[in-house]
């Protein structure tokens, strides 16, 4: 209604509008008794205000969380945890601990939603339809996480949508026929592509 289209107009208008919604919907308090309180030695406001997810640990010490596979490093410590529920905390700067009994584990990941960088990769002629190849199945790979974990877009990451896209599919609907379709359609658009 009132036009704004840029970042800065919106800035500009927002002191105004916060004036104008605090007058209409704002109540002043019953009481003004402060009920803050200092934050005890022993309390850790970062692993309070994480998001907190249990995952259970395998017999090969992964777990995982977010389309991501957490492989544990294997100590003692870790091997004690084999099928333990543990926790997986997202801090809001995007970090994930995993933690058990009060102490944080150290960990490799190993991302199921990865993608091959064909600029990255040397150029070859018989490599050239692996990396085809791999970018289709990429296209067609439903490429969202998980829902239930916290939104990221406090670090430049789009909003998740509720839906997968069309003409995609789950990770494990990808079968050996739909391999074998998009080998055939790759090697004809190359065939196409001699041709011309």
């Amino acid at each position: 209604m009132r036009k704004i289209d840029t970042w800065e107009a919106a800035n500009g208008y927002a002191p105004h509008f916060i004036a104008d919604f605090n007058g209409r919907f704002g109540k002043v308090p019953r009481s003004g008794f402060d009920a803050h309180r200092a934050l005890r030695e022993d309390e850790n406001l970062d692993l309070i205000l994480t998001h907190r997810v249990s995952r259970c640990v395998s017999n090969s010490l992964t777990l995982q969380y977010d389309r991501v596979i957490y492989m544990l490093d294997d100590t003692l410590q870790t091997r004690a945890l084999a099928h333990r529920y543990i926790d997986v905390y997202e801090y809001p700067d995007g970090r994930i601990e995993i933690r058990a009994d009060g102490d944080a584990l150290p960990y490799r990941q190993y991302d199921r939603l990865s993608v091959a960088d064909q600029g990255a990769e040397v150029d070859n002629k018989r490599l050239e339809h692996v990396l085809a190849l791999s970018r289709q199945v990429q296209m067609e790979r439903d490429n969202r996480r998980a829902s239930d974990a916290p939104s990221r877009t406090n670090q430049d990451e789009p909003v998740r949508p509720k839906m997968r896209a069309n003409n995609t599919r789950k990770q494990r609907e990808l079968k050996p026929v739909d391999l074998n379709a998009m080998m055939l359609r790759s090697a004809e658009l190359r065939a196409a592509a001699v041709e011309k």
